[in-house]
């Protein structure tokens, strides 16, 4: 199946009606509309009075992309698609969350399931999750995945690589490099996103498992739970982590004090790692990460608990702890995330791009200075949870759905 899309003209246009924008606005491609500011994107009511901590740092105020663009459908038969990261010869190439790989092509074409991997719990929020190749695929065609992996005594976060073969229908010496312990007899909050740094290191996102029995592992520092990890290709503690050295803690750990981060990826402009992590109900976050620092999960929070009373002591401050650069309430319910090059649109250079789960859309967020100035809504009329994004080869941007769609968003 594929298909051009007016979606998000129509989706972009009901937002800025809703808010007002005069109506020679409305048009999304309109590539002659004057450069404005609209007001937040988010006109629902939050689910706390909570405030935050600075000026622009939740509801900041829309803005519009100038450049005709459009989304094709270029699939529609992906299964639970989770992952998603291009090859080096533009191909894609994506996890499903049931245990198996994909290559698709840049007009839509699946291949058939690359079998071979460890076995997945795909219970709840868990199976075959985060994706990437070696910078040196050409020479080593190595692939390296996030999954989560059923042990006797409970399920874990678990970082495996192995060899596509040359057919591209098995990964061949499949291997565990790194486990998240403990294990725990859950199926939710693996985190499970997965980037390179520049020096060929892997950085790793894990969530706390959710339950209250676990939460307070965020905290700690001899937990794989709740944390960003870094490592080598072969699981090793990254040389220069911050804890490295160090008593009572575990040396692959990057930063900690999260509860689950499903969107991990470097600023090309700056080099700083950034990642978006669900908050419960309100209060999901986008931080920019810093080695050793705590991000304060579950002591502070903008959000409260499902059933509505207050997540601890109902803080959302404290010294020593890390504000998020930017907060959504009600939930945007993010996972994938990937700065874009501006190779295909220049005016979208450096922005941030999230995939929405609940929310059903794609945020855009244009972002100065580590802080963020504006957000616009992409694709919201299609009303898909936008799992994964990434920016292919050919500059597009390329997202994954939960129901199974593969999309390319691109200049007109």
């Amino acid at each position: 199946m594929k298909r051009s899309l007016q979606a998000i003209i129509t989706g972009t246009g009901f937002f800025f009606a809703s808010c007002g924008a005069p109506s020679a606005q409305q048009n999304g491609t309109d590539s002659t509309a004057i450069d404005s500011t609209y007001g937040p994107v988010e006109t629902k009511k939050p689910n706390s009075d909570y405030k935050p901590a600075f000026p622009g740092q939740t509801r900041i105020n829309g803005v519009k992309t100038k450049t005709p663009f459009e989304a094709t459908v270029l699939s529609d038969k992906l299964e639970n698609p989770w992952g998603i990261t291009p090859l080096p010869d533009g191909r894609l190439l994506i996890t499903e969350k049931k245990g198996v790989m994909r290559i698709a092509t840049a007009t839509g074409q699946l291949s058939e399931p690359i079998t071979g991997l460890p076995k997945v719990n795909a219970d709840g929020q868990g199976g075959l999750l985060g994706v990437r190749v070696d910078p040196d695929f050409n020479k080593n065609r190595t692939v390296y995945w996030v999954f989560s992996e059923p042990l006797p005594e409970g399920n874990l976060t678990a970082v495996a690589k192995g060899k596509l073969s040359a057919d591209e229908r098995t990964i061949e010496g499949a291997a565990v490099i790194y486990r998240a312990t403990p294990a725990y007899k859950g199926t939710l909050h693996y985190g499970g996103r997965i980037v390179f740094d520049k020096d060929g290191n892997l950085v790793i996102s894990t969530g706390e498992r959710s339950d209250l029995t676990t939460r307070p592992q965020a905290q700690s520092l001899n937990s794989g739970l709740g944390k960003v990890i870094r490592i080598t290709k072969e699981g090793k503690p990254a040389a220069g982590n911050p804890f490295e050295g160090k008593a009572d803690a575990r040396p692959e750990i990057y930063s900690y004090g999260h509860r689950n981060v499903q969107g991990l990826a470097f600023n090309p402009e700056t080099g700083d790692l950034w990642e978006t992590e669900f908050g419960p109900r309100g209060g999901d976050e986008l931080n920019r990460i810093q080695p050793g620092k705590n991000y304060g999960w579950p002591t502070i929070t903008y959000g409260i608990e499902y059933k509505g009373d207050k997540v601890g002591e109902g803080i959302q401050q404290k010294e020593g702890l890390e504000q998020p650069v930017y907060y959504w309430d009600p939930v945007l319910s993010p996972s994938g995330i990937v700065f874009y090059s501006g190779k295909g649109i220049p005016e979208w250079k450096n922005n941030l791009f999230v995939c929405g789960l609940s929310s059903i859309h794609i945020a855009r967020l244009v972002i100065e200075n580590n802080k963020v100035v504006g957000e616009e809504m992409l694709l919201n009329s299609e009303e898909q949870r936008f799992r994964d994004i990434t920016e292919g080869n050919d500059g597009v941007l390329y997202a994954v759905t939960d129901n199974g769609r593969l999309y390319s968003i691109h200049k007109k």
